[in-house]
């Protein structure tokens, strides 16, 4: 019942009392649009009588059903009748689901508020029961928002309309309050509280008025579809309310989402925080706000849940820890508190100011002088009160009495307490005003004595001191999270040594400089203190702050290190802390008091020159210019004369003295040339002239004041006055010069420079004179020079250059004269050689410019290359050419002597003709464009050499034959009477004599006559016989010089016809087709020729006949290309298949051509034998009889077309046929034969197909039918039952496991050997689908009583004792080679009940020393010990708890002098959780007490309450040393104990193995067969291979593609590295780019290589990123590994790694996703680029850290289609092979033995020999040593008890002590047997175990 329908229904109670009549209104809604109403009088009537008023006043017919409910759809009977008051509406309807047609009104009476709220809260009570409490009680189920709605209406404005639809209600009722039709009422004397609800369907808005429209239309439009709401509108609004709703939207929904925080947030608010896990919302509450303004304006949609500004969202995310209480009143009132701290952060309060300032406005008052003004909170009280999760605004408390603000200081700073803040939420029992805006008495009941506070830890309510524990909150949270100093520049940690207490003394942060109070303080600054004694000024040094820190760092204290100033007052540093720096002083300040003590100081220097010749600031002298005399005076900044310091104390006089130093800086560095020192006399410091300033350079005078006891030029860290001159010693004038290198030799022409270079009277060099002008002389030569040249000193003659005719110049030189006029010493002499110059010209011989040659000769000329006096010279590439037309270019080199001799080919003019030619014959040096061209005129003139041959046929005509022409004769003829003529170059005719003759040759025949010749006869020519043969025939002359030549061309013509020829283009043709092509008809001549005399007239002549001929398609037309006659549409229609002959007639030419005829056109299948019929078949067998198939044409010839194929199908998808081949070709006699091997699928009748089609159309073909039998002896599965929802713990026993054979027909099969039924538990693998090599075999149990006998059991099977997954899988052998499957079962072994903690590894015992150096002193290093069950399974991962670490002495002894932990504790307690517990470091302090050389024991004690029994300890044995020295002494002892403990070991299995021996001496051959069948076993298990096709391997220089390079062991990496380098995987690697480019060729550049002498690599290999200078700087998880280390090569190792470095790279192999991106993101943090990484699970996270897609995700392996790594033989099977080999060669040795007798005899007598005897010797002396060993390891103690060699019971294998029984053993005979043989290497001896 709704609270509207209580208030209604009370209301009308009052309205029957006074009146007491009862009627009710109906209204009719059984059809559309009609909504008629009755009113109708009930007194004195019943239920059953007021329906048959209504039907009576409704016309209701009686057969007619009808319904009544009331407005809100109660259907009404006798007790709701009853229940009905007076006004009441009823509605009545057809069906009770019935839609309303229209609006119906129900008019109600409403009582004044107070009256309401009275009676519907007791009305409400009544029947009210609280509801369990929920935190923050966010649990009231009367409204969450409470009442007031009708104050804040008419608050708001001047009509009210309520609109609802309740849940599961069609009708929407409407109330309208408003002020108006209040007083309108009022003013008419109407009942005011008497109103109307309107009754709807959803969407109606035909009641709306016109005025309303804008807004309710598509308020009510929205109504459609909606399971319930409740609108609220409010009209006539106060004009000042709506420029607050427009202008101030952010502020009143702000304000509101403060209001609701909780009810929109959940219990924990609006935690935005990243670390916040806010999953608390009890109630999916949205709260949205529209606000619609006229257009063109947009509405405002804001969610209250989107408000991130709220007080109440500043609050919680400005907090950083929260303390929570609780508060019980008396009378079992409930209200939850939390207080949050807001912490001093930086330079500001972190506590959330008022968005509004003016809404807390700090008033001024007397305690702003204590800062109150400058608190966080300031005057605002701690605690907002919510009311059943809803803020109450009105209602606050500053304060309880244990977190108030203590008067008098404390340990908390008083600031502290402001940055609190606070919310309370009480339940229910607390009372609130109407309007919900103030509580009654919530503070007087909060703060009522009987009120009882605890504190709420982690949920759980505790009885405590909550003062007590407020304070320490509070005290903790401002050490923790208050940073009101800010350190920047971190510089270092150092160790204090001054005054700090001891253990204060280390670490110390440094920083440069401090954020304080919103000032900067740095390194360097002037500070002041304050509260010191005295007051001090100085510069900061450095800020001070304990701890470890490594960068800028925020916290509350710290010092501050000071040099205290002026520094030559104060020579001192003093430290305070920070807090006692003056802030209120200015550097101004300070600076003026420092300057006060400062301005007593020296100064300055006063330098004065008595005689005047003062030098200023880098001056320039000559050099040997006097310097000096000087007088120097101090200064203070008062100008006051000083010779010693002032004093600030009383105390000794210091003088001072005044240090003179002149530095000359020269070129090999500075060098003092004067020093003096002066005291003081009478008035000043006095130096004498200096004279000895002679060398050039720059200098520098120094005056520095100095100490007179310690002749220091500082005091106090500040430099006394000093005084600095700068100036520079220069050059004289020139006094004579030096000649400098002339260039040598010289040569002619060629200038050259002469250096010169002057001097001073000190001879340094010096600057030339203005006007200088040098003289030069030599005999014989004319010099000559351009100009002079002045750099510096250096005065240059430029461009002398000497002229003349010189002989013997190799040998010869000349004396140079050089003057220089106006010097002192002005002249100099010096010795020059000379050679000719460079080419100037060419010298050609002869010097005639016409020369004349005959044609075929060549041309010779003599050259020389001169100088430009005329000398013959050389210069390199000087190349001299000679170029004439028509003749080649002509070259000769003069560079070795100038001169040369140019011949020419011979000059070889065609077609001279008898005239003379003339050319330019050009000579040049190409390399010297200076050199002038020389030309020579040539005149060649014709030669008397053959040059012409005529050939002509001597008849009447004299036929000439031109060369090349072309000539037809008839074929076979005979071609005579020819002749020929020979003519020279100048057309004469050549007279012929034998020499000449002898040089004719001709192409037609070998036999020529030579006195024909020597007469111009030529033989005669024989013309070809075939029309096509066209010959060529030459004459030619040719001697050493000319070769001349003509030609002619003879070309045959056909005589006349003699017979007919018939040309087939096809002979074959298929029955029924026409013969493919034509058939050509010609008329030949005797020599086969076609003649062509046939014409398109000769058609109608000519006749063809044949057996079978089709003449319908036969056609003879006539083809003028080829001028015969063509037969075309040759066809035979009937007859066998065989030779046809075909007749073709011309008149009385007769032709015969034949015509082979084959069977036609693949037309029909015909089945020509198999098995009878009916056919019945068992279930998977076979048909022995074979089907034998034939091809046929339609006439039913067989056909052997081989391109049909003839397939083998099933009439169903169910029927399995399996035979030899299902499709084939059929043979050359058109066969074919299919043998079926088995047909299997379920009982029924089928039918084979035989199909085939030819040119895509199908061909008749046959069908058998067929009836399959299921087989119930064949086994086709097993069935296996257990119990799969049993646990599995590790160690433990499986459930019974019982499997079926079942057969064919679905029944179980009983007559298998138990033998054959095995069961198979392996390590789950995800791509096995049968098990690996090593799988663990078991085999069923024996049946027990009453057990059914129709399946095996396997029962008692023991659980593997490591827990992870494992799969099992059942078998039955069927036969030697087949095996049937069942399907795989995952099996979840899991840890067995935990025992014990232990480590993931053991790790080795540690010795320490109680040294300053923290290595000696460690303990344990990166260590994780877990809990574990008794197989060493890590335990469930929910244990949580804590590990308690002390010492124990292995004696026993007191607890006293035990070793201490860091921090001087002897106990350590570490959390453990998830079962597990990490130490990074443990370790003893310095100087920690401790017996030297004692054994202790480290002793590790879980303490885990979830487990039911105690868990035993892990506990670490550890040696103590008071010096490092014998702590290294002793842990090398401990290393050798070790090696011996080995050794030892090592010695007993070799006694151990040859008692092994004795039992295999006679079952050598047993067990050598059974390893060589299970090597042999293994080698032929399938395997995962690359199947990717490799031509090219073992081709020169081809290692192969990438794919076969490398094998992969595991599965899950195999596939993801396939597919990482998927594009790779073909590629072929070679060894040389010319073996690549040798496949490139041959595949047309398909094939991609990579050579690998172009391919560069590291060989170096570098580690995993998270490794760094040999150490891991974090701990990963996931296994990770480089990817390449995965690969196992079987050849070229080097090259191999060679290939995959460059195609992996550093891509690493993690386990899974969630391990690679931690690894990454750990790598990243580090500053240390990541490599791609990929997972087993086939996912990849590239190198920039992109992951996802398919891109990413390698696919399954059969969608890599077998380009994957293949997998290697397994290591059992090289294990095999290694046993295999041993016993191989111990078998040989048998075999040298007569009998096995002898053998076991002369081994027992072994154990006796010689060497087994030392070898106990040498184990017996070992022993021996460590014993010693162990006695000076405990050297103080007494020796413990133990067994001999006790300690080997527990040595664990070490490398190289693997595997020795066996194989051990038969290296031992070996040796023994054949020392000087070949023993097996002990390499392999590791590989043997038994």
């Amino acid at each position: 019942m709704s609270l509207g329908s209580a208030v209604a229904r009370l209301s009308a109670s009052f309205q029957e009392e006074r009146n007491g009549r009862k009627r009710i209104v109906v209204y009719d809604c059984r059809r559309e649009h009609r909504e008629a109403s009755e009113m109708l009088e009930t007194n004195g009537l019943d239920f059953n009588a007021f329906l048959q008023r209504v039907s009576k006043e409704f016309a209701i017919h009686s057969k007619e059903t009808f319904v009544l409910t009331t407005t809100d759809r109660t259907v009404l009977d006798f007790d709701g009748f009853e229940e009905l008051q007076d006004g009441n509406t009823l509605h009545l309807w057809q069906r009770e689901d019935q839609v309303l047609p229209g609006a119906t009104e129900e008019h109600i009476v409403f009582l004044p508020l107070p009256l309401t709220l009275t009676l519907t809260l007791t009305l409400t009570m009544k029947s009210y029961v609280r509801p369990d409490h929920v935190p923050r009680s966010l649990n009231s189920d009367i409204s969450y928002f409470g009442v007031g709605g009708k104050q804040a209406g008419f608050y708001i404005g001047e009509s009210t309309r309520m609109i609802t639809k309740p849940m599961g209600f069609p009708d929407v009722h409407e109330l309208i309050i408003s002020k108006e039709e209040f007083e309108r009422k009022e003013k008419n004397k109407e009942d005011i509280y008497r109103g109307v609800i309107r009754n709807r369907k959803p969407g109606d808005h035909s009641h709306v008025k016109q005025e309303d429209e804008g807004v309710l239309h598509d308020l009510i439009a929205e109504e459609c579809g909606k399971e319930s709401f409740t609108a609220v509108v409010i009209t006539g609004i106060q004009p000042e309310h709506i420029t607050f709703l427009k202008q101030d939207f952010p502020l009143w929904t702000r304000e509101l989402a403060h209001l609701y925080h909780y009810y929109i947030h959940g219990f924990n608010g609006n935690d935005m925080r990243p670390c916040s896990q806010n999953t608390d919302r009890l109630h999916n509450i949205d709260i949205q706000i529209y606000l619609r303004e006229k257009p063109p304006r947009c509405p405002r949609v804001l969610n209250l849940r989107e408000i991130d500004n709220d007080m109440q969202t500043l609050y919680i995310n400005s907090s950083t820890d929260t303390f929570e209480f609780k508060a019980s009143t008396e009378d079992h009132g409930t209200v939850e508190g939390v207080l949050r701290y807001h912490p001093f952060l930086y330079d500001k309060e972190t506590y959330p100011q008022e968005a509004d300032a003016e809404l807390a406005p700090i008033e001024d008052d007397d305690d702003n002088d204590s800062g109150v003004v400058h608190q966080a909170r300031g005057k605002r009280p701690i605690f907002e009160c919510f009311w059943n999760g809803r803020l109450i605004p009105y209602t606050t408390i500053s304060e309880f009495e244990w977190c108030a603000r203590p008067k008098k200081a404390g340990a908390v700073p008083a600031e502290c307490y402001s940055r609190v803040s606070g919310v309370l939420f009480t339940d229910d029992r607390f009372q609130v005003s109407t309007n919900k805006l103030t509580f009654m008495d919530l503070e007087l009941q909060l703060k009522n004595k009987d009120t009882i506070f605890t504190r709420i830890v982690k949920g759980q309510e505790q009885r405590v001191n909550i003062q007590r524990e407020f304070t320490q909150w509070l005290k903790k949270c401002h050490e923790s999270w208050d940073k009101q100093v800010k350190f920047l520049g971190f510089k270092g940690t150092i160790t204090r040594t001054d005054a700090v207490p001891k253990k204060m003394q280390h670490p110390w942060a440094t920083f440069s400089s401090i954020a304080l109070d919103g000032k900067r303080y740095k390194t360097g600054q002037y500070v002041k203190s304050q509260k010191t004694q005295p007051i001090f000024f100085g510069s900061v040094v450095q800020f001070l702050l304990y701890g470890d820190h490594d960068g800028d760092v925020y916290a509350t204290g710290g010092q501050v290190q000071i040099a205290l100033e002026p520094k030559a007052l104060y020579n001192e540093f003093k430290t305070i802390p920070i807090c006692k720096i003056d802030r209120t002083t200015t550097v101004a300040a300070i600076k003026k008091s420092i300057d006060n003590e400062l301005n007593k100081l020296p100064h300055k220097l006063n330098v004065e020159w008595p005689e005047g010749n003062a030098w200023s600031e880098n001056a320039v002298h000559p050099a040997g210019t006097p310097l000096g005399p000087l007088q120097v005076t101090i200064l203070n900044k008062k100008g006051e004369t000083l010779s010693r310091m002032p004093s600030v104390s009383q105390g000794t006089v210091k003088k001072l003295l005044m240090e003179l130093k002149v530095v000359w800086h020269g070129p090999f560095g500075d060098q003092e040339t004067n020093s003096h020192i002066a005291q003081h006399s009478k008035w000043a410091f006095w130096f004498k002239p200096m004279e000895n300033l002679t060398k050039l350079g720059k200098y520098t005078l120094y005056l520095n004041t100095v100490l007179n006891e310690s002749n220091d030029s500082s005091f106090g860290g500040t430099q006394l006055p000093s005084y600095k001159l700068q100036f520079t010693i220069t050059e004289g004038s020139a006094h004579t010069f030096v000649v400098g290198a002339v260039s040598s030799p010289l040569h002619v022409g060629v200038p050259f420079n002469i250096p010169l270079e002057l001097l001073d009277v000190y001879g340094h060099p010096t600057q030339p004179p203005t006007d200088l002008k040098p003289v030069l002389e030599c005999s014989g030569l004319d010099l000559s020079y351009e100009g002079l040249d002045t750099n510096g000193t250096t005065f240059t003659i430029r461009n002398v250059k000497a002229r003349g005719k010189i002989q013997n110049y190799h040998s010869k030189t000349y004396d140079l004269k050089v003057v220089l006029p106006g010097l002192r010493l002005d002249t100099q002499m010096v010795k020059i050689g000379l050679l000719p110059g460079n080419p100037h010209s060419l010298h050609v011989t002869p010097v005639d410019n016409s020369v004349t040659i005959e044609n075929g000769n060549p041309l010779r000329f003599y050259i020389e290359v001169h100088d430009e006096a005329g000398n013959i010279t050389t210069h390199s590439k000087m190349i001299v050419r000679c170029q004439v037309r028509e003749l080649p270019l002509e070259a000769i080199d003069c560079s070795n002597t100038g001169t040369g001799h140019l011949v020419t080919k011979p000059v070889n003019l065609k077609n001279i003709n008898g005239d003379q030619y003339t050319f330019k014959a050009k000579f040049d040096v190409p390399s010297q464009k200076h050199i002038a061209v020389v030309y020579k005129e040539l005149t060649v003139v014709p030669s008397k050499r053959v040059s012409r041959i005529e050939v002509y046929r001597q008849d009447d005509d004299d036929l000439l034959l031109k060369d090349k022409d072309k000539i037809e004769w008839e074929a076979g003829d005979l071609l005579e009477n020819l002749r020929y003529r020979l003519y020279d170059e100048g057309g004469r005719k050549v007279s012929l004599t034998p020499e000449l003759t002898s040089k004719i040759k001709v192409n037609w025949t070998a036999d020529v006559s030579l006195q024909d010749l020597a007469k111009g006869n030529l033989p005669d020519v024989h013309v070809p016989i075939k029309v096509q043969d066209e010959h060529f025939y030459q004459v030619s002359y040719q001697d050493q010089h000319v070769s001349v030549n003509t030609s002619f061309t003879i070309v045959p013509r056909p005589n006349e016809p003699k017979h007919l020829k018939a040309t087939l283009s096809q002979s074959t043709v298929r029955m029924g087709e026409i013969l493919p092509g034509k058939i050509n008809l010609e008329l030949m001549d005797q020599y086969g020729n076609v003649t062509k005399t046939l014409t398109s007239t000769c058609v109608d002549h000519f006749t063809v006949k044949a057996d079978g001929l089709e003449r319908s398609t036969l056609a003879i037309t006539w083809e003028e290309s080829s001028h015969s006659v063509v037969v075309t549409g040759v066809q035979f229609q009937s007859g066998t298949p065989g030779t046809r002959e075909m007749c073709f007639t011309f008149r009385s030419f007769v032709e015969h051509a034949l015509v082979k005829v084959t069977a036609g056109v693949p037309a029909q299948l015909r089945l020509i034998s198999g098995p009878g019929q009916p056919l019945q078949v068992l279930n998977e067998k076979g048909i022995p009889t074979p089907f034998l198939i034939q091809l046929c044409d339609e006439w039913g010839n067989p056909s052997p077309d081989q391109r049909v194929v003839v397939a083998l199908k099933s009439s169903f998808s169910a029927l399995k046929v399996r035979a030899a081949v299902m499709s084939q070709p059929v043979d050359a006699e058109g066969k074919t034969t299919f043998t079926v091997q088995s047909v299997s699928g379920p009982k029924g009748e089928y039918e084979l197909h035989f199909k085939g089609s030819f040119n895509k159309k199908p061909l008749s073909a046959p069908s058998v039918k067929l009836t399959i039998i299921p087989d119930p002896n064949k086994p086709v599965s097993l069935a296996v039952d257990y119990d799969s929802t049993s646990k599995l713990p590790a160690g433990g026993i499986f459930p019974v496991f019982s499997v079926t054979v079942v057969s064919d027909e679905g029944s179980p099969i009983k007559h298998f050997n138990p033998a054959a039924a095995s069961m198979f538990l392996w390590k789950r693998k995800a791509s096995e689908t049968t098990p690996p090599h090593g799988a663990t075999q078991l085999k069923c149990s024996k049946p027990v009583e009453n057990e059914n006998d129709d399946c095996f059991h396997f029962r008692d099977k023991v659980i593997p004792d490591h827990a992870e997954k494992y799969t099992i899988q059942f078998s039955l052998r069927i036969d030697q080679t087949k095996l049937l499957w069942s399907q795989q079962y995952v099996m979840n072994v899991v840890a067995n009940d935990p025992v014990k903690l232990a480590p993931d590894t053991q790790p080795p015992t540690p010795v320490v020393s109680n040294s300053d150096v923290i290595a000696n002193r460690t303990l344990v290093e990166d260590m994780t010990l877990r809990i574990m069950d008794v197989y060493g399974n890590a335990a469930v991962q929910e244990l949580e708890g804590k590990v308690v670490v002390s010492i124990r002495s292995c004696s026993g002894a007191n607890s006293k002098g035990l070793p201490l932990f860091e921090g001087k504790v002897n106990t350590l307690q570490i959390k453990l959780s998830q079962g597990k517990v990490h130490i990074a470091r443990l370790a003893i302090i310095e100087k920690s007490p401790g017996q030297d050389g004692h054994e202790y024991i480290l002793h590790f004690k879980p303490e885990v309450p979830k487990c039911p029994t105690p868990l035993a300890a892990f506990e670490l044995r550890f040696r103590f040393y008071n010096d490092a020295e014998n702590q290294h002494e002793m842990s090398e002892l401990s290393k050798k104990k070790d090696e011996l403990s080995t050794a030892i070991g090592f010695y007993k299995d070799i006694f151990n193995g040859y008692s092994e021996l004795l039992t295999l001496l006679t079952n050598v051959d047993k067990v050598f067969k059974e390893t060589a069948a299970e090597a042999e076993r293994i080698m032929n298990e399938p395997r995962r291979v690359c199947s990717i096709p490799d031509p090219f391997r073992g081709g020169q220089d081809v290692l192969g593609k990438v794919g076969h390079l490398a094998l992969v062991e595991d599965d899950a990496a195999a596939v993801v590295l396939s597919w990482h380098i998927m594009g790779d995987m073909d590629c072929v690697i070679t060894k040389t780019t010319a073996a690549a480019r040798r496949i490139y060729d041959d595949t047309q550049g398909r094939q991609q290589v990579m050579p690998l002498d172009s391919v560069y690599w590291n060989p170096n290999n570098r580690s995993l990123p998270h490794i760094k200078y040999g150490r891991s700087i974090f701990q990963p998880i996931g296994n990770p590994r480089f990817a390449r280390d995965l690969l196992i090569y079987s050849g070229n190792q080097e090259s191999c790694n060679m290939v995959f470095k460059n195609l992996l790279g550093d891509t690493i192999l993690i386990d899974d996703l969630d391990s690679a991106n931690n690894y990454r993101k750990a790598v990243m943090q580090n500053k240390i680029p990541c490599p791609t990484i990929l997972t087993r699970q086939g996912e990849r996270i590239s190198a920039k850290g992109k992951f996802g897609g398919t891109q990413n995700k390698a696919p399954p392996i059969e969608r890599l289609h077998g380009q994957v790594f293949g997998a290697p033989l397994p290591q059992r099977y090289h294990t095999l092979q290694g046993q295999i080999e041993q016993l191989g060669l111990y078998r040989s040795a048998l075999q040298k033995k007569e009998q096995a007798k002898k053998d076991r005899d002369n081994h027992i007598l072994k154990l006796s020999a010689p060497d087994v005897v030392r070898k106990e010797e040498e184990m017996e002396e070992k022993k021996q040593q460590l014993e010693e060993i162990e006695r000076k390891l405990v050297p103080q103690e007494a020796p413990l008890p133990r067994k001999p060699l006790g300690h080997l019971d527990r040595l664990q294998p070490q490398q190289g002590a693997q595997g020795l029984g066996l194989g051990h053993c038969i290296h031992q005979l070996l040796q023994s047997e054949f020392p000087t043989g070949r023993a097996p290497p002990s390499g392999q001896v590791s590989c043997c175990c038994c």
